[in-house]
């Protein structure tokens, strides 16, 4: 399965379901078991975490023990940056 690093963009590749907690980036050495990497975050809901019952976690960028991590494999970090700013752009497009 190819993951998408939240840090560096790159894709790195592991063995299905082979995704543990301290396995990190192959070119940045970001922790991908991590809120960062979960399809659960969600930098606008309770915690930044849409799944209600997972415990808080502050540090979303560290390696984590929560039950509710499920890797998202589409993250990239800019791709928030660029939504927000094709969404600004075509609120005040002519």
């Amino acid at each position: 399965m190819d993951i998408t690093c939240y840090s560096c963009s790159k894709e790195t590749d592991f063995p299905e379901g082979k995704l543990g907690r301290l396995d990190s980036c192959d070119h940045c050495n970001a922790y991908l078991h991590c809120c960062m990497m979960c399809s659960f975050y969600d930098k606008s809901s309770y915690n930044e975490c849409k799944e209600p019952m997972a415990d808080r976690i502050t540090e979303k960028e560290k390696s984590n023990y929560c039950d509710y991590f499920k890797v998202n494999t589409g993250v990239s970090a800019n791709n928030e940056k660029d939504d927000l700013l094709a969404k600004a752009n075509s609120l005040f497009k002519n």
